[in-house]
C-alpha cells in the first residue's frame, strides 16, 4: 500500500500492513431486505446509498475512495487503504495502516437505516490479524482489549476469541450471534430497538452460507517484492478519465500473474499501483453463466464473488494479503481451468509473493461444513486443513507433467522453496467453523 496521508513527510516510518476487517449483515440474504422484490433500477438495500454517502463515512475511517466496479450483486470500492464491498443485505470494510476502522461503524449503522430501511443488525463480524506496530495506532485500535470494549459498547451479544499463538502470529476475531439487533446508545444514534429477525433453522441454514479464505503473508521475498516499487510517478494518460495508476496496477496485474488467478474471461479486475510503492486491487467474477438452471441449483456452479490483495513491498515490514469469498474444492478436480480447487490457488498466491512467514484462515458457515460432512465423510475444515498441508508442504510432481496443477508443483520445486507448518487449530464459533494454519519458510 501507499504511505499513509499522515505519513507522507516521513518515507521511512513503518507501513501497517496487515487489515482490520469489519463485516456488518443487516439481513440473512438480499431476499430479506426490505424491498427485495421492489427493484429500482435494479439495486435494493444498501447498494442504493449514493457514492457521496460512503465516502463521507470514509472520511471518518481516514481513508479514500479510488475507484469502483459494479457487479450483478456487488459493488466494490477500491480505497486508498483497502477497500469496501457493498452487497445489497451487507458491507465489508477493510482498512490498512493507521486507519479507524471501528469509528466509521456508527455512521455506517445510520446509513443502513436512513438509506436502505435497515434498522437492525442480523451480525457483526470484526477480525484482524495481530499487528506489526501495535504502537502507531490509534483511538480503540491501540489495543485489542479497547476494540472489544468498543464493540461490546454497541453490541449486547457479542464473543471475541484470540486463535494461535499469543506470542507469535494470530488472529483475533469478535462476532456476535444471529438476529441482534443492538441499538447504539442515544448519545450516538437514535437506531431504534426493532424485533430481530426471526427465521426458522432449517431455513437460515439454507441462506445463510458463507465462505472466506484468507492468505495473510510477511517477509515477503526481495524478488517478489521488487515490481511493487516505482521509479517513476505514472506517465499521464490522453484519456483524462482514466487514472494512470489504475493503468500500471493492470499492467502489473498481468504481469506477475494476479490476473490469472481465476480466469481472465470470469474476472472484472479493478487494480491500482501506488508511487512510489504498494499495490492495491478488487475483482469480481461471475461464473456458471453457460450452466442451465438446474444445473447450477444442483451443483452451485453459477454465482458471484470477490477477491482482494493488498501489497505493502517495503523491506522490515512488506505484507501481502489475500482474501476470497469465491467457494473452492478441496479436492483436484478436472474444473480447476475453470474454478481452482483451494490447494491450486494457495500455491498460486503464494508464489506470487514469496513469503518467509504466513496464515491461511478458512472461515465457513457451519452450514456449508455440514453439507461437505455428509457427502464425504469428512468436514470442510478437515478438508481445508489437508488442502492448506498439501499446498504448503506436500509432495511436489516431477516437472514435464502436463497438467496445469503438475506445471505449478515443478515450478515451486526449481523455486526451491520449502515450508513448515508452526500452528494448526481448528474452531468452531456461533454457526461457523474456522481453519487456520501458519506456516514459515526453512
Amino acid at each position: 500500500m501507499a504511505v499513509p496521508f499522515d505519513d507522507i513527510q516521513s518515507n521511512s516510518a513503518p507501513f501497517e500492513g496487515p487489515e482490520k476487517l469489519l463485516e456488518i449483515w443487516f439481513a440473512p440474504s438480499p431476499q430479506h431486505v426490505p424491498d427485495a422484490h421492489d427493484p429500482k433500477d435494479g439495486r435494493i438495500g444498501l447498494r442504493k446509498v449514493p457514492r457521496h454517502v460512503w465516502e463521507d463515512m470514509l472520511d471518518i475511517v481516514k481513508c479514500k475512495v479510488l475507484s469502483v466496479i459494479d457487479g450483478h450483486e456487488t459493488d466494490a470500492y477500491l480505497l486508498s487503504e483497502s477497500s469496501l464491498f457493498v452487497f445489497a443485505h451487507r458491507l465489508i470494510l477493510k482498512t490498512c495502516g493507521t486507519t479507524l476502522n471501528l469509528l466509521g461503524l456508527p455512521r455506517i449503522l445510520e446509513i443502513a437505516r436512513e438509506y436502505a430501511s435497515l434498522p437492525t443488525v442480523y451480525r457483526c463480524f470484526y477480525s484482524r490479524k495481530s499487528f506489526m506496530f501495535p504502537e502507531r495506532q490509534q483511538g480503540p485500535h491501540r489495543e485489542w482489549k479497547d476494540e472489544v470494549a468498543y464493540l461490546d459498547a454497541i453490541f449486547s451479544n457479542g464473543s471475541a476469541y484470540t486463535v494461535g499463538k499469543v506470542n507469535g502470529d494470530h488472529w483475533l476475531l469478535y462476532i456476535t450471534t444471529p438476529g441482534e439487533h443492538s441499538p447504539l446508545d442515544r448519545s450516538v444514534s437514535s437506531i431504534d430497538s426493532l424485533e430481530a429477525v426471526d427465521l426458522e433453522e432449517e431455513e437460515e441454514a439454507k441462506i445463510n452460507q458463507d465462505y472466506t479464505i484468507e492468505i495473510l503473508m510477511s517477509n515477503l521475498s526481495p524478488g517478489a517484492r521488487e515490481p511493487f516499487f516505482s521509479s517513476a510517478p505514472p506517465t499521464p494518460s490522453e484519456d483524462a478519465s482514466v487514472d494512470p495508476a489504475s493503468g500500471s496496477g493492470r499492467t502489473l496485474s498481468e504481469s506477475i500473474g494476479i490476473s490469472d488467478l481465476f480466469p481472465p474471461h470470469l474476472t472484472t479486475l479493478d487494480a491500482y499501483a501506488f508511487s512510489p510503492c504498494g499495490y492495491s486491487c478488487n475483482a469480481l467474477l461471475r461464473w456458471g453463466e453457460a450452466d442451465t438452471k438446474e444445473e447450477s441449483e444442483e451443483t452451485g456452479k453459477r454465482g458471484e464473488g470477490y477477491y482482494t490483495i493488498h501489497v505493502t513491498p517495503e523491506e522490515g515490514w512488506s505484507y501481502a494479503s489475500f482474501e476470497c469469498n469465491v467457494p473452492l474444492s478441496t479436492s483436484r478436480s478436472s474444473t480447476a481451468k475453470e474454478i481452482p480447487d483451494l490447494r491450486t490457488l494457495i500455491r498460486r498466491v503464494v508464489d506470487i509473493f514469496c513469503p518467509g512467514r504466513l496464515s491461511l484462515t478458512l472461515f465457513i458457515s457451519s452450514s456449508n461444513n455440514e453439507d461437505v460432512e455428509e457427502l464425504v465423510g469428512e468436514s470442510a475444515i478437515e478438508a481445508a486443513q489437508k488442502a492448506f498441508k498439501s499446498a504448503m508442504m506436500g509432495r511436489r510432481p516431477l516437472s514435464g507433467s502436463s497438467s496445469g496443477s503438475d506445471a505449478e508443483g515443478s515450478e515451486w520445486l526449481r523455486r526451491g522453496r520449502r515450508y513448515r507448518r508452526t500452528d494448526k487449530i481448528n474452531y468452531e464459533f456461533g454457526g461457523y467453523d474456522l481453519a487456520f494454519a501458519t506456516f514459515e519458510l526453512y
